[in-house]
């Protein structure tokens, strides 16, 4: 399993900090979802503190299969830092990235990935199968699950009931 880092304490800075960027994440969800797109989000935070980029699934839109949330927003790091090595760069995202994101993770070198809802179908981290740690990966990625998982799902599940109707 990925590394797991134990959930901190509700009131921890750090803590509220990953609340925070979530939060980002999922008003970007939102809009890729009122845009007729599966609703997720991604932001990726430098070292620092400071919003580097972000992305929204743009499938749909883009007519193209690899337009997920986390693809875009890793891109865009790549261009904003002018370098393909994330270490020192977070990547909050609302939904358990799938493996082609998964493998994109562990290539960008991010040095931790922040999620919120676990995914049953295709999550590649945890749930349903494990890149970060699989033999073929080469970086040990530090992942912390569950921040605003609630928030997370409920957008989701809200959303698909939605197209189902």
């Amino acid at each position: 399993m990925a590394w797991q880092i134990p959930p901190p304490a509700i009131n921890d800075p750090v803590y509220l900090n990953h609340r925070r960027w979530m939060r980002s994440a999922l008003e970007l969800a939102q809009a890729a979802g009122d845009a007729g797109e599966v609703p997720v989000g991604a932001v990726v935070v430098d070292a620092v503190g400071k919003l580097i980029a972000a992305g929204e699934n743009r499938r749909e839109r883009d007519k193209d299969p690899t337009a997920h949330a986390e693809i875009i927003a890793i891109r865009a790091a790549g261009q904003a830092l002018q370098n393909w090595h994330l270490n020192n760069c977070t990547l909050y995202v609302t939904l358990e990235p799938c493996p082609m994101c998964a493998g994109a993770i562990v290539l960008a070198r991010l040095g931790l990935l922040v999620y919120g809802a676990d995914d049953p179908k295709t999550g590649a981290i945890r749930t349903v199968a494990n890149i970060p740690e699989s033999a073929c990966s080469n970086h040990r990625l530090p992942v912390l699950a569950g921040i605003m998982e609630s928030a997370c799902r409920v957008q989701l599940q809200s959303w698909f009931k939605q197209r189902c109707r």
